[in-house]
């Protein structure tokens, strides 16, 4: 799942698409009289790979699943909602604003192994004066989306929380939206701002940075990260509080059998990013509320 809550592609499924319902499969049932479930994500061609991986790998296990995508996340929560799904894979801002629609946690189910202990880092050039975020008054920062919970929404609450007005304190901040369209990805637009000098400081996730130097697109000799924040957890899967617990239980053990050594298992993972799906967890989210309760300006 990408980070940002803006999948970047519409994808016509059994749902929603550009804001419109199209009527979905039938609840049929499943294998011995079994319900179907149904699991919901956001379109992109990315998830269409995954889900159905995921239909098959279920199936498999002996569960009968079903899949549809929507336009938006704001869509995915609207159906998780009216129960027009059974589960939904979930960013980290669709996950809390299920959690507070519904006055409930609902169950996280499975997430990535990535998704635990997700970390947002400032870094700048190498050759920067910048060491703390204290080193950051008077400097220009470049962010992310602002749908982006670790690269827009949480460095702007953590340099809050340390003391740093964004406004009054930064020569200018910006994020994605307020810049030039790129092509490129809200985070990948972020470290290339910074590696040009437009801006002396930049926010994204560990992930990304560690992935653009795996992947041979970042030297390592050129960015320094000077700060990294706690680790939260970022997107999960997620069901709801009254599915039954034996149920439950086996759509998690389904998620952790998935394997990478396996063809079908390497192609979903791979997909995702990461090299496993793990139980879920129902911590981890705490931070990223709180930046939901103060307005950006």
């Amino acid at each position: 799942m990408r980070a940002s809550q803006r999948p970047a592609a519409v994808v016509r499924g059994a749902g929603r698409y550009g804001g419109h319902i199209f009527p979905g499969p039938a609840r049929t049932e499943g294998y011995g009289g079994q319900r179907m479930l149904r699991l919901g994500g956001t379109a992109s061609p990315g998830h269409i790979t995954v889900f159905r991986g995921l239909k098959t790998h279920f199936q498999q296990q002996g569960i009968a699943l079903d899949w549809v995508l929507y336009a938006d996340y704001d869509a995915l929560v609207e159906a998780f909602a009216t129960r027009e799904i059974d589960l939904a894979w979930n960013g980290p801002i669709s996950y809390v604003h299920i959690k507070q629609r519904l006055n409930d946690p609902c169950r996280v189910v499975a997430m990535r192994d990535v998704d635990i202990n997700f970390r947002t880092q400032l870094f700048t050039r190498r050759d920067s004066s910048i060491t703390t975020l204290a080193d950051l008054k008077g400097k220009r920062v470049a962010l992310g989306s602002r749908g982006s919970a670790q690269a827009g929404l949480l460095p702007y609450y953590f340099l809050k929380q340390h003391g740093l007005d964004p406004q009054r304190d930064l020569a200018a901040y910006t994020f994605a939206e307020d810049r030039e369209p790129s092509p490129l990805s809200d985070e990948r637009a972020v470290v290339e701002l910074v590696l040009k000098g437009a801006y002396e400081a930049g926010a994204v996730s560990q992930r990304t940075l560690e992935g653009l130097t795996e992947q041979g697109q970042l030297m390592p000799d050129t960015l320094r990260v000077f700060w990294s924040s706690p680790g939260y957890s970022h997107c999960c899967f997620t069901a709801h509080r009254d599915l039954d617990a034996g149920v439950a239980q086996q759509i998690t053990d389904a998620f952790i059998s998935m394997q990478y050594t396996d063809r079908l298992g390497k192609e979903v993972l791979d997909a995702e990013g990461c090299q496993a799906f793990v139980p879920g967890i129902t911590t981890g989210w705490e931070a990223l509320e709180s930046a939901l309760s103060e307005p950006i300006r």
